[in-house]
């Protein structure tokens, strides 16, 4: 617990310390001593590992930040493991979104080896998912694209790289 309470406060590990002082736990933060009972430290531990493992539903599809770091997207109220995608983060996921063309398609998810109806899946969550700038803009083949914003960040990016 205590390595995730720095991890969680501070990019540099040696602004935050823990340390146990009788029946209490003394948080150092940026030279700031934040002493805590026992049970005060649970109730912390459990809300940071409920802000670690947040899920959010959507319309047809959710997102799961995972508490090993990992992000699922999944059809809503879907059970089996054939309707969920794990990435190895949620960057993960946002860089396969940065590399989509600005109007993208299930067969252009395809691409970057995903299968079946998880490609569908992914393409509904970009749109529904407030992270990610697209929306739906056809049903048949069901096609997203990027808003003007986003399409032209893709632009600019691809030209500063010729």
């Amino acid at each position: 617990m205590f390595r995730l309470l720095i991890e969680f406060f501070s990019v540099d590990e040696n602004d935050v310390t823990v340390r146990r002082d009788g029946e209490s736990i003394v948080l150092a933060v940026d030279g700031d001593d934040y002493e805590l009972s026992r049970d005060e430290a649970a109730d912390l531990q459990e809300a940071v590992g409920s802000a670690l493992t947040e899920r959010r539903e959507f319309f047809r599809t959710a997102g799961v930040h995972r508490e090993d770091g990992t992000y699922e997207v999944s059809r809503r109220g879907a059970d089996s493991a054939g309707n969920s995608k794990v990435f190895e983060s949620f960057g993960a996921l946002r860089r396969m979104f940065d590399r989509l063309p600005a109007e993208f398609t299930a067969d252009h998810v395809g691409r970057t080896g995903i299968t079946g109806s998880r490609r569908h899946m992914l393409v509904r969550h970009f749109a529904e998912h407030p992270a990610f700038d697209c929306g739906i803009t056809r049903r048949n083949p069901l096609t997203a694209e990027k808003t003007t914003e986003a399409a032209a960040s893709e632009d600019g990016e691809l030209a500063s790289a010729d």
